[in-house]
This record gives structure tokens, sequence and C-alpha cells, in this order.
């Protein structure tokens, strides 16, 4: 049996634009003279998690501001948008977890995000894809640590009693990538719109869409090797 685990919302379906629009809402509720640009965000993105990223910005400019209180109200309307939409999966996803349910793979999606955005993105993508497609789904109360620790990683393989060499990591981001290469993971970098100039020097691979048949060739690679 092997698994291939895709790491994060981004690698699903592209909602970078819609979390940036969701941030300089939030900043709008809380009267805050805020508003990201994509270059801004894009830099920011660098880093996991919404309230370091709030946090990381209002350093910069040394201004004091309730980074938890604002992220919850990004969280709300980001999710809100999530549920008014129907979007598309990224390109090959649909065709990649069909065919490895076809084929009898294992499926796990191994997000450290708020369970509320994962509820939130299922809906978004009806359509096309649902949660039961995945035989394990992660969220942030799941792990202590989000990542770039690897504890959701660990949780996932420990679950589907997997281990590093009958599995596949997909992620869209850099501290995802260091995730999955932290518990030895074969690593496809998928970068979205805002993450696609970072630094991927540590992934295995970085593609622009996702294919099944080399997704296939590597899992047999790292078996072999």
């Amino acid at each position: 049996m092997a698994a291939i685990l895709f790491g994060s919302i981004g690698t699903i379906v592209e909602t970078s634009e819609l979390q940036r629009k969701a941030f300089n809402m939030a900043f709008k509720d809380h009267d805050i003279d805020w508003e990201w640009s994509r270059s801004t965000y894009r830099d920011l993105l660098s880093k996991s998690g919404g309230v370091e990223r709030i946090e990381s910005y209002a350093h910069s400019i040394q201004q004091n501001v309730d980074s938890k209180a604002i992220h919850l109200s990004k969280s709300e309307r980001f999710q809100q948008m999530l549920r008014d939409s129907s979007l598309t999966p990224r390109q090959g996803v649909a065709d990649v977890i069909r065919n490895a349910k076809t084929n009898g793979f294992k499926l796990a999606f191994v997000t450290t995000t708020l369970r509320s955005n994962v509820d939130s993105l299922f809906h978004s993508v009806r359509d096309y894809l649902i949660e039961s497609d995945f035989d394990m789904v992660t969220d942030a109360s799941q792990v202590v640590r989000c990542k770039p620790s690897g504890d959701a990683y660990e949780h996932a393989l420990r679950s589907l009693m997997e281990d590093r060499t009958t599995s596949i990591a997909i992620e869209d981001n850099v501290d995802g990538v260091t995730a999955a290469k932290s518990k030895g993971l074969h690593c496809f970098a998928f970068p979205g719109i805002n993450t696609a100039q970072h630094d991927y020097g540590h992934a295995d691979h970085v593609v622009t869409q996702l294919d099944f048949d080399e997704i296939l060739h590597q899992l047999c690679d790292t078996a072999v090797n």
C-alpha cells in the first residue's frame, strides 16, 4: 500500500487571493489602517500561520495589535467566502485523487489549519470532491505544533500505518515542504500564485500541475531506494 499526502488547503484549491482579501476585510473590521498588497502578502507567506503573519507585519511597522482577534475575524471572513463559492480544484488534483482511489492508494489531507477552514474548503469544492475521498483529514486540534514542525506528518503516517518509503507529500509553501522533509518524506512542491517565487530548493520536485503517473513513478523509486 502507498499513500499520497496533500499538505494544505492550497494544494487542493487556489485560495491565496481570497485569504488576502479576508485579511484586509478583518483589518477594517478592527479599524486598523492596513491593506496588504499582493506583493506584501507574497512576502508574508514565506512563513506559516495567520497570527504569525499579523504579528510579523505589526512588528515591522512598530505597531501593537490584537493579532489573535484579527485572525479570528479573518478566519470568519474567509470561511464565509468559501461557503459562498463553488471553486475548482487546482490542475491535476481531481485526477490524482481519482486515480489514487482506483489504484487502492491511501489519501490524506495533512493540514494544520482550523477545522472550520477544512469544513468550508470541502463545501467550496463539493462538486468535485468530498471529505470522504480521503482516508484521513487532520487539523490544528490534532497536533501540538503546527508546520514547519513535522508533527502532523508523523501523526498521519502513524494513523495510516505507512512510512516515508511508501508515501509522497504535496505542499504549496516552504514551511510545508520543511515539515514533510523533516520526516524524511519525498515531497512535491506545488506552489500557488502567491508562493511561486519562494525558494523550494529543499523540495524533491517543483511542479505547476499534478500528474498521477509522475507521483507513481516517484513512489516506486522511493520504495526501491
